[in-house]
């Protein structure tokens, strides 16, 4: 028993290499696999808005051809991708066109309001939702779009009458203005809205799509007409493509940290709250008693002894280590003096037969067999060497 509880630690049982390539290389595949398919996702995503509504790019969605057919009537366009040279550029000969509104923060929704409400130029707005209160105050968005691509004027609008047919359809607008020209009504609603400005000078264009503006549907119905009309009734175009990275879109003002969040943070922590709740739940319950499996290899003794006092040495646990080697000491003793095992760990019936068998000291003995844990792993080597010197006497014949 000594020589087995007290062999050197040379076995090595941590992972090599090749383990931890085996064991990991499933995790790994599927984590490469996730980064492939988002890379890919993000270039084939990339790719297909790549130039919308940019009047530079001659893709598709992109504005080129209305940008070129503006400048052989004279209309110069210039492009801007930040909130203060919008709003510098706003001005009675300027139509300022913003191409994604919505990717406008609140603050700089209303810095460029208050830019264009008095300059006299005329605004436009593509498609704006969440952003058309900020922008164009006393409209709203249906939250229906227009089933409707194709539509008809239906209004007093000269550029829309001229224009006739158009692709409009797409967000349709509410407001309480009698001044405003209702254009292209989809089902009672209009998809393009002309509101006056106060001072009568300047006005605003919502348009509820931007069809009109793309190079693969300009050559359709009145699509072009009505884009130049739109757009060239001043001597200038700023065209405003919002970016995230403008250093006015970090810029939140006196709001606080909830009033970053979204507005359905709530329900969304509440439902990964039942969700976690739930797994926990699933992972807790008990499907009934546990049930002993063979082991699929034979461990050898010794392997299992010197695993078990490696753990032993690296917790520091002498007293379990002690506790073992005296109950299993006790328990081989009851059966070589005639004691049942259920009194092997009873001082009062083994100590006495054992004394009467070695004709030895009984104090000596409750020290050995019952006694306190060793204090170093000097005592606890010396405890083991005695527990087996006290086997082989009492085994002698």
């Amino acid at each position: 028993m000594t020589s087995e509880a007290t062999l050197p630690l040379t076995t090595s049982v941590s992972p090599t290499a090749r383990q931890l390539w085996t064991r990991s290389r499933g995790v790994l595949l599927a984590v490469v696999l996730l980064l492939i398919g988002a890379v890919v996702i993000a270039v084939v995503r990339s790719g297909s808005e790549h130039g919308r509504l940019d009047p530079r790019s001659a893709d598709p969605h992109g504005s080129h051809a209305v940008a070129a057919l503006l400048a052989e009537r004279g209309v110069s366009t210039r492009v801007v991708t930040t909130l203060d040279a919008a709003r510098t550029a706003a001005g009675p000969d300027t139509t300022l066109l913003i191409a994604a509104p919505d990717l406008l923060t609140r603050p700089q929704q209303g810095r460029l309001q208050q830019a264009v409400q008095d300059s006299g130029g005329r605004t436009v707005l593509i498609a704006p939702e969440t952003s058309v209160d900020g922008l164009a105050p006393g409209v709203s968005a249906d939250p229906a779009s227009s089933l409707d691509s194709l539509l008809g004027p239906r209004c007093t609008l000269p550029a829309a009458r001229r224009a006739g047919r158009a692709h409009m359809g797409g967000i349709r607008y509410l407001t309480a203005d009698v001044r405003a020209d209702r254009c292209y009504p989809s089902e009672g609603l209009p998809s393009l809205l002309r509101l006056p400005s106060a001072s009568g000078n300047g006005d605003t264009l919502v348009l509820g799509a931007p069809d009109i503006l793309y190079n693969d549907r300009l050559d359709e119905q009145g699509n072009a007409s009505l884009a130049l009309q739109l757009l060239g009734s001043r001597s200038h175009v700023v065209w405003y493509l919002p970016s995230l990275s403008d250093t006015s879109a970090t810029d939140s003002g006196s709001r606080s940290f909830l009033d970053l969040l979204p507005s359905g943070w709530l329900w969304g922590t509440l439902q990964l709250f039942i969700a976690a709740a739930l797994a926990a739940l699933w992972r807790a319950r008990r499907l009934g008693p546990l049930v002993p499996e063979k082991l699929p290899v034979a461990i050898r003794a010794s392997e299992t002894v010197e695993g078990r006092a490696r753990l032993y040495r690296k917790a520091r646990a002498r007293d379990r280590a002690a506790s073992a080697l005296r109950s299993t000491t006790r328990t081989r003793l009851a059966a070589l003096v005639g004691i049942p095992l259920a009194q092997a760990h009873a001082p009062e019936a083994l100590l006495p037969a054992l004394s009467a068998h070695l004709h030895g000291d009984g104090q000596s003995l409750h020290s050995l067999l019952f006694g306190p844990p060793p204090g170093d792993d000097a005592a606890l080597i010396a405890l083991a060497d005695q527990l087996d010197a006290l086997e082989r006497e009492v085994r002698r014949p």
